[in-house]
């Protein structure tokens, strides 16, 4: 779409106001709504937005520890560029245009430290080894009543149904108007399901996102994270993507699933009838350059203190560095089938992260094995995953794994040094920000007995 096209087709629309968003290093929507003469100003120019949003935390709390902005900076505008083939119209907002952007430099080359601008380079370098991405992602999320009615779990929220009940036809007829409008609207705004079901665990659904090249599944999958919460509010429904929301109940995973197509994208590459399985050479490579990758760069797709809460042995969450051709106890597995349909789902990955940088480690670590031409030595678990340990387990938490990436080459060669620079220091202020909080669970273990 061009900046007439665009201009052209909000005049149609008689649109008096746009709604346009740029994502933090979390993932979390961050925007303004502007005038349609605004609009026309900065469409084919830019705007600029404060560059604070990758100089705090979730909570809005100024970094202390990063080098891109700060207080010694003065946290200054950065150029943020419109992408009109973005464009939508947010249903349950009486259709109001919707744009996404991402930043750029004083030169006009995409942000380093930018989410969308990182997976941006990442599907070039795929693109220039001949190869068409496709992805999706898929999303399991807890959902609780707003109002104060009803019996409250040991968090003091009241779960939308009770019990676990994993594809309840009976709960989602239960709460039938938010379900279906979840479907339906999220049709409309251009963020399609393939399917949506309640999953095992009080007020559990899962929804997969319909696949789509790489930009475009991840702009899906950080608008449906967004979107569910609006239309949650409609329902009373307050939802949470939280990795890990109760100890004693299965995580919630936001599993991605991709394959590699030729330039035309009508030839599979992961797909190759005369191999066992009919897995690929390219699809071995890549699976064997995952696992070698995963340990240095599992932070961006295990984010948050919380993110290795799931990452737990028995609770449908990997914990060893494995592989198999569909066995869900697994980091990587295997989906072989038809030429339309094989394909790889790294289930490491939680739903608190943020998609752009999920999919990015995904596809730079496969690309790596490519272009290395990594053997896949690693063989494919029969049986059990979390027993395999022939080649290794997950660092167990953010700060191990932080640890892992800031020191390892392999996450520079892949993404850049100011990048990683950037993102460890992120996780690094995470890791204190909960270092010197104190818990429930501090207070019940030593209140009385120390």
């Amino acid at each position: 779409m061009t900046v007439q096209q665009a201009l052209a087709k909000l005049g149609q629309l008689n649109a008096q106001k746009v709604k346009l968003a740029v994502t933090d290093i979390d993932g979390i929507l961050r925007g303004k709504v502007v005038s349609f003469e605004k609009f026309a100003s900065i469409a084919e120019k830019g705007f600029g937005f404060c560059d604070v949003v990758f100089g705090w935390d979730s909570g809005d709390t100024a970094y202390d520890n990063a080098t891109y902005t700060g207080w010694h900076t003065g946290y200054p505008d950065a150029q943020a560029k419109i992408d009109l083939t973005t464009f939508r119209q947010i249903p349950w907002e009486q259709d109001m245009p919707f744009f996404l952007a991402g930043f750029s430099d004083e030169k006009g080359a995409d942000l380093p430290v930018c989410p969308r601008s990182l997976l941006k380079k990442i599907i070039a370098e795929a693109e220039a080894a001949g190869f068409l991405p496709f992805f999706s992602e898929e999303f399991e999320w807890f959902n609780f009543k707003a109002d104060n009615g009803g019996e409250k779990d040991m968090h003091g929220h009241v779960p939308l149904t009770s019990g676990m009940f994993g594809y309840s036809v009976l709960r989602a007829s239960q709460n039938s108007a938010f379900f279906n409008d979840l479907f339906d609207l999220l049709k409309k705004f251009n963020v399609p399901l393939e399917g949506i079901h309640t999953e095992t665990g009080p007020g559990v659904y899962e929804a997969a996102i319909t696949y789509s090249t790489a930009l475009e599944a991840a702009d899906r999958a950080v608008l449906f994270k967004s979107s569910v919460k609006e239309i949650g509010h409609r329902h009373g429904v307050i939802p949470t993507f939280m990795a890990k929301y109760h100890e004693s109940l299965p995580g919630c995973s936001g599993h991605v699933h991709q394959s590699l197509w030729d330039a035309e994208g009508k030839k599979n590459r992961f797909y190759d009838a005369s191999k066992p399985d009919a897995i690929s050479e390219t699809m071995q490579q890549y699976i064997a350059g995952q696992l070698h990758c995963l340990p240095y760069i599992l932070p961006m797709v295990a984010p948050t203190i919380n993110s290795y809460k799931r990452l737990v042995e028995g609770a449908w969450a990997p914990t060893t560095l494995t592989w198999a051709v569909d066995n869900r106890t697994v980091a990587l597995r295997a989906l072989p089938g038809s030429s339309t349909a094989t394909r790889l789902e790294t289930r490491v990955v939680g739903s608190d992260v943020n998609p752009y940088l999920a999919i990015a480690a995904c596809l730079a670590a496969g690309l790596y094995g490519i272009k290395n031409k990594l053997p896949l030595t690693v063989a494919a678990t029969k049986g059990n995953g979390y027993t395999n340990l022939d080649n290794g387990i997950l660092p167990g938490n953010l700060a191990a794994a932080t640890s892992a990436m800031k020191q390892s080459p392999l996450s520079r060669e892949l993404f850049g040094d100011e990048f990683v620079n950037h993102f460890v220091a992120t996780r690094e202020w995470e890791c204190r920000q909960y270092a010197k909080a104190v818990t429930d669970w501090e207070v019940k273990r030593y209140f009385e007995i120390i």
